[in-house]
């Protein structure tokens, strides 16, 4: 490997938006993430709806006028 190409490699912190903090080597140094081991739906067992750009409710509206069609049919 040739010397002084390469970015330092560091110990990290990485923040969760749940609060969690753990470390790891990073060339940041910091990293913040929205969903960690600690709160994701998979790990936990329990439905997290995260909605960073209004998705959810697009997708409510459009269901609610699909089924307000169908109901006058």
């Amino acid at each position: 490997m040739k010397e002084g190409i390469h970015p330092a490699y560091n110990e990290t912190v990485v923040v969760c938006a749940c609060g969690e903090k753990f470390t790891t080597r990073s060339t940041r140094q910091q990293i913040q993430v929205d969903i960690c081991s600690k709160c994701h739906p998979f790990f936990t067992g329990k439905q997290k709806i995260v909605d960073a750009e209004g998705r959810v409710e697009k997708f409510k509206r459009k269901y609610a006028k699909a089924e307000a069609a169908r109901a006058k049919k």
